[in-house]
C-alpha cells in the first residue's frame, strides 16, 4: 500500500516551507509572508507521535549581527538550485511543525518532493557550532507551528 505522505526529511536537507519568522509571530500573524528554503536541523517526536521538524530559515539578507547566520558557499547553492547571491543561514531563531505539515512547498525544480537536496556535512557542523554559539550567549527562539 503507497503512502502520500511525503518521506521525512533528514537533518541537513533543504526544504521549501512558508517559514513564519519570529517577528512575524510576534505581531499576530500565524502564517509565513513568504515561501523560502530552510534547513532542517532537528528530528523529533511530538508528545502525540507525530514527527516534528525543526527547521532554520535560509534567506538572502546578510546577517546584522556577527554569528547569526552562516553563508552558504556558491557551490552548494548551485547544487541545490538556490540564487546564485549570497545567502545564510540563519541560526537566531527556528520554526518547529509536526511533517508533513500544511506549510511545505515543492521546490521550482520540477521535483515531485518538498527536498532541493542535502548541506554538507561540515557545513551543517558550521551551522551547529554558530547556533550553540549564539544560543549560549543570546538565546534563540523557536515558534512552535500547528496545524
Amino acid at each position: 500500500m503507497r503512502s502520500d505522505k511525503p518521506t521525512l526529511p533528514v537533518i541537513g536537507d533543504v526544504i521549501r516551507y512558508a517559514y513564519l519568522w519570529s517577528h512575524e509571530h510576534a505581531a499576530g500573524r500565524e502564517e509565513g509572508s513568504k515561501d523560502r528554503p530552510a534547513a532542517v536541523v532537528a528530528l523529533l517526536r511530538g508528545e502525540n507521535g507525530r514527527d516534528e521538524v525543526v527547521v532554520f530559515p535560509i534567506t538572502s539578507t546578510a546577517p546584522v549581527e556577527d554569528g547569526a547566520g552562516v553563508e552558504i558557499p556558491a557551490a552548494t547553492r548551485a547544487r541545490l538550485g538556490l540564487q546564485s547571491e549570497p545567502c545564510w543561514v540563519v541560526v537566531t531563531e527556528a520554526n518547529v511543525f509536526a511533517w508533513p505539515g500544511p506549510d511545505l512547498r515543492r521546490p521550482d525544480t520540477g521535483e515531485n518532493d518538498f527536498v532541493y537536496g542535502s548541506l554538507p556535512h561540515a557545513l551543517m557542523a558550521t551551522i551547529r557550532q554558530a547556533f550553540a554559539a549564539w544560543r549560549a550567549r543570546k538565546g534563540a527562539r523557536t515558534i512552535r507551528r500547528t496545524e
